[in-house]
């Protein structure tokens, strides 16, 4: 019998090649996803990739009554991915009630579930936003938290701060956070992808959007920075390198060889791209100029940050393996079978 594992938030962006890669690794899997922020013909998709269609059930594990109905009923879940959240910076800004709501209450919920029905191992979907802007770079899993420089930065923090505290409190719970970067890329099928509802809030799906005509100019918040071209400076890291990782975290957890009930990752390459360097990288590897406009900073945004990726390459085994230009190909190639371009 396959082991089963319950990812929240399957049919998203991560989610969904994180299913794949658990597929692929044998295990059985179910998704909860209220579709918010997603599609349902994701698992077609999913199922055209591996040959199997994953289990599914929509409802919002923000309601209390159905997240502990579905526990109930799904008894032989062995470990949880926790995807399942509102993740738009700007958007969090904008409505701070929404952001706490989706996001903590569902962590609540279904950790009470898990401690309930006594599904041991969770997995837990946190961020680099966690650490603001940090004094010094790169980060290590020890560098100070600060306060978040968004609603949804925040959230990330306090999720981490539930999970450590309700491990503390349950010694049977077993729990990984994995702080990643800035997740982009596709797919190599390009069945699967960022697929955002309405203007894109993240960066790489913007300029896909405006080199495929759906956007008039792709806006660069911010020419002003203390950085070498004035942008913003990120560690992108390609989405199936980060789905890999969750399933190393998985087997970790189901193989009793975490050190601590409550462990952090850092997931990321360990280098820094600016937004400038991202749009000249895409041009070149697309072939398509974009039509950009440096406009004011935005809200939430920090100037720098890049991973110091040691203790995850050295105590999972994991380490990320694909490179910038193989993030925005394989990315163009999604937006391009999304949109039928040649």
């Amino acid at each position: 019998m396959a082991r089963k594992i319950l990812v929240t938030g399957g049919t998203g962006y991560i989610g969904s090649h994180t299913v794949v890669k658990l597929q692929e690794s044998g295990f059985d899997v179910i998704i909860v996803d209220n579709l918010s922020n997603s599609s349902i013909e994701v698992l077609d998709n999913i199922e055209k990739i591996t040959g199997i269609k994953p289990e599914f059930e929509q409802f919002d594990l923000a309601d209390k009554e159905k997240t502990d109905s579905f526990f109930s009923r799904n008894s032989d879940i062995e470990a949880i991915i926790h995807f399942a959240a509102s993740k738009a910076v700007g958007e969090s800004v904008e409505k701070p009630l929404l952001y706490y709501r989706n996001n903590l209450v569902s962590m609540m919920n279904v950790l009470e579930c898990q401690i309930k029905y006594d599904v041991p191992n969770i997995v837990f979907s946190s961020s680099c936003t966690v650490y603001g802007q940090p004094d010094v770079l790169p980060v290590t899993e020890q560098t100070p938290r600060k306060d978040a420089e968004s609603p949804y930065g925040n959230t990330k923090r306090v999720n981490e701060d539930i999970l450590s505290d309700t491990a503390a409190a349950n010694s049977k719970l077993k729990t990984i956070a994995l702080r990643y970067f800035n997740p982009v890329g596709a797919h190599k099928s390009a069945l699967i992808g960022e697929l955002p509802l309405g203007i894109p809030n993240n960066l790489v799906p913007f300029i896909t959007q405006t080199a495929a005509g759906l956007r008039d100019e792709l806006k660069v918040f911010g020419d002003n920075y203390n950085t070498p071209d004035g942008s913003a400076i990120r560690d992108y890291i390609h989405v199936v390198d980060l789905a890999k990782a969750h399933v190393v975290a998985i087997n970790r957890l189901l193989s009793n060889k975490n050190k601590s009930n409550y462990e952090i990752f850092n997931l990321g390459t360990g280098n820094g791209y600016s937004v400038l360097e991202m749009v000249k990288g895409f041009e070149k590897v697309s072939g398509v100029k974009l039509n950009y406009k440096i406009v004011d900073r935005r809200a939430g945004d920090i100037e720098k940050i890049w991973a110091d990726t040691t203790f995850a390459n050295e105590e999972l085994g994991w380490k990320a393996e694909k490179g910038l230009e193989d993030m925005l190909l394989s990315s163009w190639n999604w937006e391009k079978h999304l949109r039928k371009i040649e």
